[in-house]
């Protein structure tokens, strides 16, 4: 896999591959068009696994993928990672329990995260359990909208202040414009979540729009 010592790729072969699937099923499901939306993969304290910029997440393959320190550094000079990786690593950082991110350019999401006021609050929906933390449809579920910026460095720090404000329970944002992300503790938590607020996100826009 390029980008990763060769000595270290037996180690991280089985998360590449992983990774590479979830991507292409989103991808199959058109939440990633034109080389939109990237993932990454917590390997240990210090590195994730990461989509590269411009890849075609319905061919994603470990080859698309490669390795990057928590400051954004690719362990090998020259490969260019997603241009969204201070938003990945930034989560990383803020918590040692994320093992991996998700982020999605659906229809839905970059729809809804335009037309939302601020905030959007789920609430009376089965599907808000499938997010962890989340036990009833009586609970209300808050899914943050950030305002956009071509600045990573920027979002980077809104998703620290938000975070430091508690309002990251739902373990999902959506950028005002651009889409949503999602994590988990693993990778299949990470893929659950992302499909639990993209159903959810799906119902908003519904409810809203086709009455």
């Amino acid at each position: 896999m390029t980008g990763v010592p060769a000595g270290q790729v037996p180690a991280w072969t089985a998360e590449a591959e992983a990774l590479a699937a979830v991507g292409r099923v989103f991808g199959e499901r058109q939440w990633c068009l034109a080389t939109g939306g990237n993932f990454s993969l917590r390997l240990d304290g210090g590195h994730c696994l990461i989509t590269r910029s411009g890849t075609d997440k319905t061919r994603l393959t470990p080859d698309d993928l490669m390795v990057c320190d928590f400051a954004g550094v690719p362990v090998t000079p020259g490969a260019r990672p997603s241009a969204e990786t201070p938003v990945h690593t930034a989560l990383y950082a803020l918590d040692d329990c994320i093992g991996a991110v998700l982020h999605t350019h659906s229809v839905t999401s970059t729809v809804v995260s335009r037309a939302a006021p601020g905030d959007i609050v789920f609430e009376g929906y089965e599907m808000q359990k499938a997010i962890d933390g989340f036990t009833s449809h009586e609970e209300k579920l808050v899914l943050p909208v950030l305002d956009n910026s071509q600045d990573m460095r920027t979002l980077a720090a809104t998703v620290r202040q938000r975070h430091a404000l508690g309002h990251l329970r739902a373990a999902g944002f959506l950028v005002r414009g651009h889409g949503l992300y999602a994590w988990g503790a693993n990778l299949d938590t990470a893929r659950r979540h992302v499909e639990g607020l993209e159903f959810l996100l799906e119902c908003y826009r519904q409810e809203r729009f086709h009455r």
